[in-house]
């Protein structure tokens, strides 16, 4: 079931950058937490950030909903 916490990351970031065939997520499931790791463009990495962090931000949000909806703790970190 967490894939599909990595495959909702995937949609939202390859909906908002230019380059979305650089979009790389990975996912790393620890004992409690599960990691998504994102990778973009450096052109992209603007956008997927947003103006102060907004855009970040509402991202995790959206990924803190969903991996409580199925009961897992899940990070997302953008890595550049």
């Amino acid at each position: 079931m967490s894939s599909s916490l990595k495959d909702l990351i995937e949609f939202m970031v390859k909906s908002l950058v230019d380059y979305p065939d650089q979009v790389d997520v990975k996912e790393v499931v620890g004992e409690q937490t599960t990691v998504i790791e994102l990778k973009v463009a450096k052109q992209d990495l603007g956008k997927v950030i947003g103006k102060q962090g907004r855009t970040a931000r509402s991202m995790r949000t959206i990924l803190t909903a969903a991996s409580t909806k199925i009961h897992k703790r899940s990070v997302l970190e953008i890595v550049e």
